[in-house]
């Protein structure tokens, strides 16, 4: 568990971003994937605090932060991160996203709002079927989670997580009940979901490339990743020329789950190959 933060919030024209800050140094923002709060984000911080200040986002509608109608789409929710950046002083930030987070961090490279942009498994990429398949795959989910009520819990057990976090897990066994649990509730509490879920298999492909201020975009892309397929990996890099495309062995979904010290390393890695640019 991360311990050591500020517990903030930003308020500005009716628009409320809880986020929660720790270390010192140059900042990190961090942003999770629908469904996920700034906890997705606990098992590689300890890691990452030791090099950066860290500001983890609850998107609009996640872990707190409360939605609006214009946070219920794609572009509210980018157009509320970049406000926040800016609110901020974090225009020249180092930005990292997982999944929608990963899709967010890729637009706001492409519109100049960020220093560098590292995505893990980011949705948008989906052509034809693919599309289709996100859409049912996200909306079983939900139901599922809340279909159960106060016995979502079942879900985190060893038998129940190898099923349910099958598109997103290569290897949920390892991960703490407690983590699981926690995943879910905010997932359950993610009261904008199915409206992003809508929006995010309704519009245009991720579109690139990244503005000519921004110094580099990175990509990493789990090898078993049943959501986001591999496939859309290669789109990704082509959308955003010049970026780099990293695999992750044995890893679903979500890296920073099945693999969270090599996708700390990816992530310093990559900050330190772009401060050497």
């Amino acid at each position: 568990m991360l311990v050591g933060y500020r517990f903030l919030e930003m308020v500005q024209d009716d628009l409320m971003i809880r986020f929660e800050e720790r270390g010192k140094g140059e900042p990190l923002v961090l942003v999770h994937g629908l469904g996920g709060t700034a906890r997705s984000w606990d098992l590689l911080a300890d890691e990452l605090v030791r090099h950066r200040r860290l500001v983890v986002l609850n998107l609009p509608g996640h872990g707190g932060s409360p939605t609006t109608t214009q946070t219920s789409t794609f572009d509210g929710l980018v157009c509320a991160v970049e406000h926040f950046l800016e609110t901020e002083g974090l225009q020249a930030a180092d930005v990292v996203g997982s999944s929608l987070g990963g899709r967010i961090v890729l637009e706001l490279a492409r519109r100049g709002s960020v220093r560098s942009a590292i995505a893990f498994d980011p949705g948008g990429f989906w052509h034809g079927w693919e599309t289709n398949y996100v859409f049912a795959s996200l909306m079983a989910t939900i139901k599922l989670i809340r279909g159960l009520g106060r016995y979502r819990r079942v879900l985190a057990g060893r038998i129940a997580r190898g099923v349910a976090l099958s598109q997103l897990s290569h290897k949920p066994s390892v991960l703490s009940r407690q983590f699981i649990e926690q995943e879910i509730q905010g997932c359950a509490d993610a009261s904008n979901f199915e409206a992003i879920a809508r929006d995010l298999t309704s519009m245009s492909t991720q579109a690139g490339p990244r503005a000519s201020s921004v110094s580099s975009v990175a990509i990493g892309w789990g090898r078993q990743d049943r959501l986001c397929l591999p496939r859309q990996a290669i789109r990704a890099k082509a959308a955003f020329p010049g970026s780099t495309l990293h695999w992750f062995e044995e890893c679903g979904h979500f890296p920073m789950w099945d693999q969270p010290a090599l996708s700390g390393a990816f992530i310093l890695t990559s900050l330190k190959n772009r401060n050497e640019k």
